[in-house]
Protein backbone atom coordinates (compact mmCIF):
# COMPACT_ATOMS: atom_id res chain seq x y z
CA UNK A 1 0.00 0.00 0.00
CA UNK A 2 1.20 3.64 -0.61
CA UNK A 3 2.06 5.65 2.14
CA UNK A 4 -0.84 8.15 2.88
CA UNK A 5 0.66 10.91 3.71
CA UNK A 6 2.87 10.64 0.05
CA UNK A 7 0.04 10.62 -1.49
CA UNK A 8 -2.45 13.13 -0.26
CA UNK A 9 0.12 15.54 -0.83
CA UNK A 10 0.90 14.23 -3.92
CA UNK A 11 -2.65 15.27 -5.56
CA UNK A 12 -3.10 18.93 -7.14
CA UNK A 13 -7.16 19.74 -5.91
CA UNK A 14 -8.70 22.82 -6.97
CA UNK A 15 -12.68 24.34 -7.44
CA UNK A 16 -13.99 26.61 -9.87
CA UNK A 17 -17.35 27.35 -11.32
CA UNK A 18 -19.35 26.71 -14.52
CA UNK A 19 -22.39 28.22 -16.41
CA UNK A 20 -24.18 25.75 -18.10
CA UNK A 21 -27.47 26.00 -19.34
CA UNK A 22 -29.34 24.47 -16.23
CA UNK A 23 -27.44 27.13 -14.35
CA UNK A 24 -24.26 27.00 -12.33
CA UNK A 25 -22.28 24.15 -11.24
CA UNK A 26 -19.18 23.62 -9.29
CA UNK A 27 -16.29 21.96 -10.80
CA UNK A 28 -14.01 19.87 -8.77
CA UNK A 29 -10.68 18.76 -10.05
CA UNK A 30 -8.14 16.40 -8.97
CA UNK A 31 -4.89 14.96 -10.36
CA UNK A 32 -1.53 13.10 -10.30
CA UNK A 33 1.37 12.74 -11.78
CA UNK A 34 2.31 8.78 -12.14
CA UNK A 35 5.60 7.21 -13.03
CA UNK A 36 4.46 5.85 -16.10
CA UNK A 37 3.75 6.46 -20.36
CA UNK A 38 0.66 8.16 -21.48
CA UNK A 39 -0.24 5.24 -23.52
CA UNK A 40 -0.20 2.62 -20.62
CA UNK A 41 -1.98 5.05 -18.31
CA UNK A 42 -4.41 5.10 -21.19
CA UNK A 43 -5.22 1.56 -20.89
CA UNK A 44 -5.41 1.66 -17.64
CA UNK A 45 -8.20 4.01 -17.05
CA UNK A 46 -10.45 2.65 -19.80
CA UNK A 47 -9.35 -1.12 -20.38
CA UNK A 48 -12.38 -2.71 -18.14
CA UNK A 49 -10.33 -5.38 -16.57
CA UNK A 50 -7.47 -2.81 -15.44
CA UNK A 51 -10.20 -0.77 -13.98
CA UNK A 52 -11.48 -3.29 -12.02
CA UNK A 53 -7.91 -3.53 -10.65
CA UNK A 54 -7.97 -0.32 -9.33
CA UNK A 55 -11.69 1.29 -9.14
CA UNK A 56 -14.68 -0.98 -9.51
CA UNK A 57 -15.90 -3.38 -11.57
CA UNK A 58 -17.32 -1.88 -15.13
CA UNK A 59 -19.49 -3.19 -17.97
CA UNK A 60 -20.74 -1.96 -21.26
CA UNK A 61 -18.91 -0.47 -23.67
CA UNK A 62 -16.12 2.14 -23.03
CA UNK A 63 -16.22 4.01 -26.31
CA UNK A 64 -17.29 7.35 -27.88
CA UNK A 65 -21.55 6.94 -27.67
CA UNK A 66 -21.09 4.15 -25.99
CA UNK A 67 -22.89 3.61 -22.46
CA UNK A 68 -20.90 2.05 -19.09
CA UNK A 69 -22.32 0.83 -15.39
CA UNK A 70 -19.84 0.81 -12.87
CA UNK A 71 -20.81 -1.62 -10.11
CA UNK A 72 -22.58 -0.50 -7.43
CA UNK A 73 -21.68 2.86 -8.47
CA UNK A 74 -22.41 5.49 -11.21
CA UNK A 75 -23.12 4.97 -14.91
CA UNK A 76 -23.36 6.92 -17.77
CA UNK A 77 -22.38 7.86 -21.85
CA UNK A 78 -19.15 8.34 -22.92
CA UNK A 79 -19.68 11.71 -24.91
CA UNK A 80 -16.42 11.72 -26.54
CA UNK A 81 -13.23 10.65 -27.24
CA UNK A 82 -9.11 11.45 -27.95
CA UNK A 83 -7.02 8.24 -27.31
CA UNK A 84 -4.83 8.63 -25.44
CA UNK A 85 -5.55 12.67 -24.10
CA UNK A 86 -8.89 11.68 -23.00
CA UNK A 87 -12.16 11.65 -22.76
CA UNK A 88 -15.56 13.13 -21.45
CA UNK A 89 -18.61 11.20 -19.82
CA UNK A 90 -21.95 11.50 -17.80
CA UNK A 91 -22.05 10.66 -14.77
CA UNK A 92 -25.26 8.84 -13.49
CA UNK A 93 -25.91 8.36 -10.14
CA UNK A 94 -29.10 8.71 -7.73
CA UNK A 95 -31.37 10.30 -10.24
CA UNK A 96 -28.66 12.86 -10.84
CA UNK A 97 -26.22 13.72 -14.21
CA UNK A 98 -22.92 15.53 -13.86
CA UNK A 99 -20.07 15.08 -16.39
CA UNK A 100 -16.76 13.65 -15.94
CA UNK A 101 -13.71 15.09 -17.83
CA UNK A 102 -10.45 12.49 -17.85
CA UNK A 103 -7.19 14.64 -19.09
CA UNK A 104 -3.57 12.53 -20.09
CA UNK A 105 -0.40 15.02 -20.53
CA UNK A 106 3.02 13.81 -20.32
CA UNK A 107 4.59 15.36 -17.35
CA UNK A 108 8.61 14.92 -16.85
CA UNK A 109 9.43 11.70 -17.27
CA UNK A 110 5.76 10.61 -16.52
CA UNK A 111 1.92 11.22 -17.13
CA UNK A 112 -0.81 13.27 -15.38
CA UNK A 113 -3.89 12.29 -14.60
CA UNK A 114 -6.51 14.56 -14.29
CA UNK A 115 -9.99 14.57 -13.16
CA UNK A 116 -12.58 16.79 -13.64
CA UNK A 117 -16.34 16.81 -12.21
CA UNK A 118 -19.09 19.13 -13.39
CA UNK A 119 -22.09 18.82 -11.19
CA UNK A 120 -24.91 21.09 -9.98
CA UNK A 121 -24.80 20.72 -6.74
CA UNK A 122 -28.21 21.40 -4.01
CA UNK A 123 -27.11 24.26 -2.12
CA UNK A 124 -28.07 22.17 1.05
CA UNK A 125 -25.54 19.39 0.25
CA UNK A 126 -22.85 21.51 -0.43
CA UNK A 127 -23.06 23.47 2.63
CA UNK A 128 -23.15 20.16 4.31
CA UNK A 129 -20.23 18.64 2.78
CA UNK A 130 -18.21 20.86 0.91
CA UNK A 131 -16.03 19.34 -1.67
CA UNK A 132 -15.39 16.23 -0.05
CA UNK A 133 -19.12 15.29 -0.54
CA UNK A 134 -17.26 13.73 -4.09
CA UNK A 135 -13.44 14.80 -3.81
CA UNK A 136 -12.88 12.39 -1.33
CA UNK A 137 -14.12 9.50 -3.41
CA UNK A 138 -12.08 10.44 -6.56
CA UNK A 139 -9.01 11.10 -3.97
CA UNK A 140 -9.72 6.78 -2.70
CA UNK A 141 -9.53 6.46 -6.67
CA UNK A 142 -6.41 7.61 -6.91
CA UNK A 143 -4.89 6.17 -4.06
CA UNK A 144 -6.03 2.95 -5.88
CA UNK A 145 -4.62 4.08 -9.15
CA UNK A 146 -1.18 4.82 -7.58
CA UNK A 147 -1.48 1.56 -5.94
CA UNK A 148 -2.18 -0.58 -8.94
CA UNK A 149 0.74 1.21 -11.00
CA UNK A 150 2.89 0.69 -7.76
CA UNK A 151 2.00 -3.62 -8.74
CA UNK A 152 -0.05 -4.12 -11.54
CA UNK A 153 -0.59 -7.82 -10.61
CA UNK A 154 -2.32 -7.18 -7.30
CA UNK A 155 -6.47 -7.00 -7.11
CA UNK A 156 -8.36 -3.78 -5.66
CA UNK A 157 -9.15 -4.21 -1.82
CA UNK A 158 -12.51 -6.11 -1.54
CA UNK A 159 -15.00 -4.48 0.54
CA UNK A 160 -14.01 -6.64 3.85
CA UNK A 161 -10.00 -5.52 3.24
CA UNK A 162 -11.47 -2.29 3.23
CA UNK A 163 -13.33 -2.02 6.09
CA UNK A 164 -10.46 -3.40 8.47
CA UNK A 165 -8.24 -0.74 6.43
CA UNK A 166 -10.40 2.33 7.73
CA UNK A 167 -10.08 0.15 10.96
CA UNK A 168 -6.91 -0.27 11.93
CA UNK A 169 -6.25 3.86 11.38
CA UNK A 170 -4.33 4.09 8.33
CA UNK A 171 -7.53 4.45 6.18
CA UNK A 172 -8.85 6.79 9.02
CA UNK A 173 -5.92 9.06 8.17
CA UNK A 174 -5.61 8.91 4.77
CA UNK A 175 -9.49 9.98 4.83
CA UNK A 176 -8.55 12.81 7.70
CA UNK A 177 -5.67 13.99 6.05
CA UNK A 178 -7.49 14.42 2.84
CA UNK A 179 -10.60 15.77 4.02
CA UNK A 180 -8.43 18.60 5.27
CA UNK A 181 -6.99 19.32 1.97
CA UNK A 182 -10.13 19.71 0.25
CA UNK A 183 -11.06 22.33 3.28
CA UNK A 184 -8.11 24.15 2.26
CA UNK A 185 -9.29 23.82 -1.19
CA UNK A 186 -12.42 25.79 -0.08
CA UNK A 187 -11.39 28.03 2.06
CA UNK A 188 -8.53 29.28 -0.83
CA UNK A 189 -11.91 29.58 -3.30
CA UNK A 190 -13.74 31.84 -0.49
CA UNK A 191 -15.46 29.94 1.57
CA UNK A 192 -15.28 30.77 5.20
CA UNK A 193 -13.05 28.49 7.19
CA UNK A 194 -15.38 27.54 10.16
CA UNK A 195 -17.51 26.09 8.24
CA UNK A 196 -14.88 24.73 5.48
CA UNK A 197 -13.96 22.82 8.45
CA UNK A 198 -17.10 21.64 9.20
CA UNK A 199 -17.89 20.32 5.81
CA UNK A 200 -14.29 18.63 6.05
CA UNK A 201 -15.12 17.31 9.64
CA UNK A 202 -18.75 15.70 7.98
CA UNK A 203 -17.03 14.49 5.09
CA UNK A 204 -14.46 12.40 6.90
CA UNK A 205 -17.10 11.42 9.23
CA UNK A 206 -19.77 9.99 6.45
CA UNK A 207 -16.65 8.10 4.47
CA UNK A 208 -15.11 6.23 8.21
CA UNK A 209 -18.35 5.87 9.43
CA UNK A 210 -16.68 7.65 12.70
Amino acid sequence: MIDVRQQVSAVRRTLGRRTLEAGEARVSSISQVYDTGIDDLWEVVTDPERISRWFLPVSGELKEGGHYQLEGNAGGTVTSCDKPRGYVATWEYGGDVSWIEVRLTAEGGGTRFELEHVAHVKDEWWDQFGPTATGLGWDSGLLGLANHLADPAASRLTPEELMAWVADGEGKLFYRLAADAWRDVAIADGEDPAAAAAQADRGYAAYTGS
